[in-house]
């Protein structure tokens, strides 16, 4: 059942309605948030996307017929309510609301549509399964949280559209249907009809185009591009997501860092208020690795990572030695104030670490009369173990945690744990933003399964000039003109100053172990193009979804995605991916074959 809005036309948003209109008649539309009845008087709270109004229907003074239709409303019925703005009385004013101080006293009323029961209550309050959330996700979206998390996404790319075009950008867009180039993650394929047994790849990034939008002349570049990747199931990572992309030409690192970082000045202080103090820090990758076991660290709270490996060289323990002698590290973090931790918790972070590949933690605990508790106490002498207290700078009370292993474990178990051990101790807020710039990444790194270095950006990445003639002896030491923006423990985006020069690309597709027919084939438009005049340039790309999650606050992209897909990448609520018809797959020469 439902009525028509013939005749009635909506005069105002609900929160737009205020003490300035009152004696004005006023129409509103929106879905039913709740409906009280006291006799002959009915309140129903009305909402729509900029929040809730109080509608009064007085039974005293309200036409029979008007009463009686209201006393059939329910949660989520849509309505549209004609009627004159009044004052509330002193006692009824919420100070909670926008419109807490009037009300809307009903003169016409019309039920456009009616609601089933709700599968979960359009609250913020109440804990719904994702699952359930998502198979329904139009009306999680009706949740005030949710929703304003998407008029966030839409306030940011508005300020970001603003930014870019005063400061010189062309918004051009660039194909989805493209040329598979798998480099990394694995491409979304898509059959073509008219070229049977062909296929198009859906874009990693619109990284190719961009290059050869600079090679256009194009100058400045941007886009809000969709991207896609095939990857293996992770919990908050999405096959389809949202990149800023941009490309810049005649530029060097410091200025595609200049613009980004008085773009992002620019969001946190227009729809956040919070002030970014620019330049941002920087630190290279090597740095970030030593201090803090990760390419992206969260820099709100110390428990930075200290090399101990001299201190305990020529030691009996036999996970130290054996660290030291392949070739690893011995390296520790204080956790202060930790060392009354339980037994049982400490040995819930053994356990933690033990996801990152290390065969364990050992621990000293500094009790607080100054003497030391720990599990390897035998191998080591009072006057070692002191030193090792010294090192770390640990006082009464803390507790001290040590792993040995090959370097990457070592730096990926305690960035993990230092991480793990800020959520534990809860040492950051959400609202508490700090950037930095990760520089000088390696170019290349090994890659044990398939004996080849592969690229740790992307092939197109330019080497730093005053590493080029490692590119012969040394290609492992190598250092990438690449950067990362880092924000609280996330990448929120990366880029670099690209290779501009045929020949140093080449030899990087070389390194890379392409034949060169195998380039030719994988990327010969670009290496063409690259014939006919290129200006140095470079670019970046943010992750747009990253960035709103953890401006709203958010615990994962998907709140901040209109339609997402859970893990297996699929979508709860339209059962996307599903079967086609098989005359669709005859169309385009594909057979299923059951395994």
């Amino acid at each position: 059942m439902g009525e028509y809005m013939t005749g009635l036309k909506r005069s105002h948003m609900c929160t737009e309605v205020n003490e300035k209109m009152i004696g004005e008649n006023v129409t509103v539309m929106g879905w039913v948030q709740r409906r009280r009845d006291f006799g002959q008087l009915l309140f129903i709270t009305l909402r729509d996307r900029t929040g809730i109004v109080q509608i009064v229907v007085d039974g005293n003074t309200a036409e029979k017929t008007l009463f009686e239709k209201a006393e059939t409303v329910r949660s989520e019925f849509v309505l549209a309510v004609k009627g004159k703005v009044s004052a509330r009385t002193e006692q009824n004013i919420n100070e909670n609301m926008k419109t807490g101080k009037i009300e809307i006293i009903a003169e016409e009323f019309r039920i456009l549509s009616e609601s089933d029961t709700l599968p979960f209550q359009i609250e913020d309050s109440i804990t719904v399964k994702d699952d359930l959330r998502l198979k329904h996700r139009y009306l999680d979206l009706r949740r005030p949280s949710q929703l304003k998390n998407i008029m966030l996404r839409h306030k940011v790319v508005q300020v970001i559209h603003s930014f870019l075009d005063e400061e010189g950008f062309l918004e051009i867009e660039t194909p989805i249907l493209g040329k598979s180039t798998p480099e990394g993650a694995r491409d979304y394929l898509v059959p073509s009809r008219v070229h049977t047994g062909n296929f198009y790849g859906l874009p990693q990034s619109p990284q190719l185009y961009k290059q050869l939008l600079m090679v256009s002349g194009m100058d400045r570049y941007y886009q809000i591009a969709k991207c896609f990747r095939d990857e293996d199931l992770r919990a908050d990572r999405q096959p389809e997501f949202t990149q800023v992309d941009m490309e810049l030409s005649f530029v060097d690192e410091n200025d595609i860092i200049d613009i980004n970082e008085r773009m992002m000045q620019k969001v946190f202080k227009e729809l956040l208020d919070v002030e970014i103090k620019l330049p941002l820090q920087r630190m290279t990758y090597q740095e970030a690795m030593e201090r803090y076991g990760s390419d992206k660290p969260d820099v709100r709270f110390g428990m930075e990572l200290k090399n101990i490996s001299d201190i305990v060289k020529g030691t009996e323990f036999v996970v130290f030695k054996n660290a030291l002698e392949n070739g690893g590290s011995v390296r520790a973090i204080n956790a202060k104030g930790c060392g009354n931790f339980p037994r049982k918790q400490i040995d819930s972070l053994v356990e933690f670490v033990k996801t990152y590949q290390a065969k364990g933690l050992a621990w000293i605990v500094v009790n607080a009369d100054g003497t030391l508790k720990s599990q390897i106490a035998k191998f080591f002498s009072p006057e070692k173990l002191q030193e090792i207290v010294d090192a770390m700078e640990a006082k009464a009370g803390d507790l001290i945690l040590i792993c040995a292993d090959k370097n990457k474990v070592v730096f990926d178990a305690l960035g993990a744990l230092r991480l793990e051990l800020s959520k534990r101790l809860e040492l950051t807020k959400a609202d508490d933003f700090a950037f930095l710039w990760i520089t000088e990444f390696p170019m290349l790194e090994w890659d044990e399964e398939e004996k080849r270095y592969v690229a740790v950006h992307h092939p197109f990445t330019a080497p730093m000039e005053q590493d080029l003639e490692l590119l012969e002896k040394d290609p492992g030491a190598v250092r990438a003109k690449a950067y990362d923006i880092v924000l609280n423990g996330y990448e929120l985006g990366g880029g670099s100053i690209r290779i501009h020069r045929r020949e140093i690309q080449q030899k990087m597709f070389e390194l890379l172990g392409f034949a060169p027919e195998d380039a030719q084939e994988r990327f010969g438009f670009l290496l063409d193009a690259f014939k006919y005049g290129v200006p140095p340039h470079g670019g970046l790309a943010f992750g747009l979804d990253r960035i709103i999650m953890l401006m709203s606050g958010a615990t994962s992209i998907r709140d901040v995605i209109a339609f997402p897909k859970v893990k297996d990448a699929s979508c709860p609520m339209t059962d996307a991916p599903n079967v086609v018809e098989k005359k669709q797959l005859e169309e385009l020469g594909i057979a299923i074959i059951k395994q």
